[in-house]
């Protein structure tokens, strides 16, 4: 059986908009005659006589929003939309179309002729409005369905091989550390059930963000030799303020790809600030280039993250990039 359309709260408040909007236009020539006359009588006569003409425009613009232009002209059965729309016109405006004219009195027959080709011309306006609207509306839908297609691939281009690195860390673990493997597996288990099923929101507590960070750095750090130091640091006001989930894992990831060296001392210092509606989060790590053959940490991660951003937070956010002293940093700052 075909599936009925979810209906959204956005195109109910949709439809009392129009319902109100097209409701003052039929009334207000009524409610002008009344606040200039104060005339009762003559204010009913000028919301028939609008009523008259434009009521019939009124019931074409609905019929074209809510009906024939998804249903017709966005289907491609133009033709169809053309005698749908024919029909309408002349059903909705059988009153004025086929009035009979002999009765009208000579000197009014030329002023009604103009009013009638003036009608036809609102109705066909009404169908341009309906269509115009509905064009618009149909590209900002396709253009916000585009944009969350992109937002999902990007979120989810966390580097499989830290899963592997993990379990290969694990593994060697058991041999060492039974007791401490396992809390890594239940880090590991925590991490991956929060990347799956808590991350499908578009914006997730800033609380849940901060813990999934903590037990990534702590499960990155098993890669890490004596010759490595990691200092992370995470200063939260409002731990339920919601940020878009993931945003900051590429840069960890970068940080412990080109901060780790097994040969020579190396740093890694992660941090994130939270204050008033201000999201800091830095990342410095000592640079160790990757050799050309290795394209792992190739700098996608970074473009993906600045891309989020763009998309996410548009004149919202600010981004530092350097390299000094050896010392590759980045710095995001995030107006909530």
């Amino acid at each position: 059986m075909p599936t009925m359309k979810k209906i959204h709260i956005k195109d109910v408040w949709l439809f009392i908009a129009q319902v109100l909007l097209l409701s003052l236009t039929l009334l207000s020539p009524g409610l002008i005659s009344y606040v200039t006359s104060h005339n009762p009588q003559l204010a009913w006569e000028s919301l028939m006589v609008s009523a008259y003409w434009l009521a019939p425009a009124v019931a074409v613009y609905l019929l074209n929003f809510y009906l024939c232009v998804p249903l017709l002209w966005f289907r491609h059965r133009h033709w169809q939309f053309v005698v749908a729309n024919v029909v309408l016109i002349l059903t909705s405006n059988a009153h004025v179309i086929f009035k009979d004219f002999k009765s009208l009195p000579e000197n009014l027959l030329a002023g009604y002729s103009s009013f009638l080709i003036f009608a036809l011309l609102v109705n066909l306006m009404a169908i341009g409005i309906a269509l115009s609207i509905r064009y618009v509306m149909r590209q900002s839908e396709k253009k916000q369905k585009e944009v969350e297609a992109e937002l999902a691939w990007l979120k989810n281009q966390i580097n499989p091989h830290f899963l592997f690195n993990t379990l290969n860390n694990i593994s060697s673990l058991t041999q060492i550390d039974a007791d401490k493997a396992q809390d890594t597996i239940m880090q590991l288990s925590d991490l991956l059930r929060y990347a799956m099923y808590e991350t499908n929101k578009p914006k997730v507590p800033l609380e849940g963000e901060v813990e999934f960070m903590r037990n990534y750095i702590e499960l990155m750090k098993l890669r890490c030799n004596e010759m490595t130091r990691v200092n992370a640091q995470f200063t939260i006001h409002n731990s339920q303020l919601e940020v878009a989930p993931l945003l900051f894992i590429s840069l960890i990831e970068n940080a412990f790809k080109h901060g780790m060296n097994s040969n020579a001392p190396a740093t890694i210092d992660i941090s994130l600030t939270q204050q008033d509606g201000t999201l800091v989060f830095t990342s410095d790590n000592t640079n160790n280039p990757k050799p050309t053959k290795d394209r792992s940490g190739s700098g996608i991660g970074l473009e993906n993250t600045r891309r989020r951003l763009d998309l996410l937070y548009s004149g919202r956010y600010q981004w530092e990039q350097t390299l000094e002293n050896d010392i590759y940093h980045v710095r995001i700052t995030i107006k909530m």
